[in-house]
């Protein structure tokens, strides 16, 4: 879902810079307030599993890449302010250090992975759990749909904003800027690869990984 330069207009970059900034700025007031010393290196943590699990992306038709994110996973064990800033650190290095997502699309990448991505799954997580002892089966469960459903509404949204370059971005001539791909190629594309493939990768490591700590450290999940 990494967006590179070049696939997104000014008007669409610009937007997503915006969109994302007000939450950049809530999280960091939230921990600055919150975070304790001996949770900083969890943050750190889960800022280095984000980035490792994406790095292992498949390019797809459209102009971007699918892999799994960790965001629904690090939101359940640091919570979801936390989770946000963890993801976009990781996003923002990749991009920088590593050419892999567009400067320009920064704000796009972060809003879609880091604040949609963490946010529908951190809600879709605490709905479906519940009450649950920390230790049921319940939980784990209830992780991995909630990162399946996250990693495809995150694909959802990257799909839209590169589909709907060809009519927001045009030249005189008619022909696209930026992103060639309508929104009857880039949806069905994303969408596809995803429900059927990077998903159900997201929610077997969420689900591992979460029974691995109700087994080892239950108070992360508290």
């Amino acid at each position: 879902m990494h967006i590179p330069d070049g696939y997104l207009g000014p008007l669409t970059y610009g937007t997503m810079y915006a969109a994302a900034l007000p939450f950049w700025a809530a999280a960091s007031w939230k921990l600055n307030r919150t975070l304790k010393a001996k949770q900083a290196p969890f943050l750190a943590i889960g800022a280095a599993f984000s980035f490792v699990i994406m790095m292992f992306n498949i390019p797809i038709i459209g102009g971007t890449t699918g892999h799994a994110t960790g965001a629904t996973l690090i939101a359940i064990l640091i919570g979801p302010w936390a989770a946000l800033i963890a993801v976009s650190v990781a996003l923002i290095i990749q991009a920088i250090l590593f050419g892999d997502g567009g400067i320009t699309a920064i704000g796009a990448n972060c809003f879609n992975m880091a604040v949609a991505g963490v946010f529908v799954g951190y809600a879709m997580y605490r709905m479906i759990a519940g009450d649950a002892a920390v230790t049921s089966r319940r939980r784990w469960i209830a992780a991995a749909v909630a990162a399946y459903v996250s990693l495809n509404v995150s694909a959802l949204i990257t799909a839209v904003q590169l589909g709907l370059q060809p009519i927001l971005e045009r030249a005189p001539d008619g022909q696209p800027l930026y992103s060639p791909f309508p929104l009857s190629i880039a949806v069905p594309t994303m969408a596809l690869e995803h429900l059927l493939l990077f998903g159900f990768v997201e929610a077997a490591v969420t689900a591992l990984v979460i029974k691995y700590f109700q087994k080892n450290d239950p108070e992360m999940l508290s």
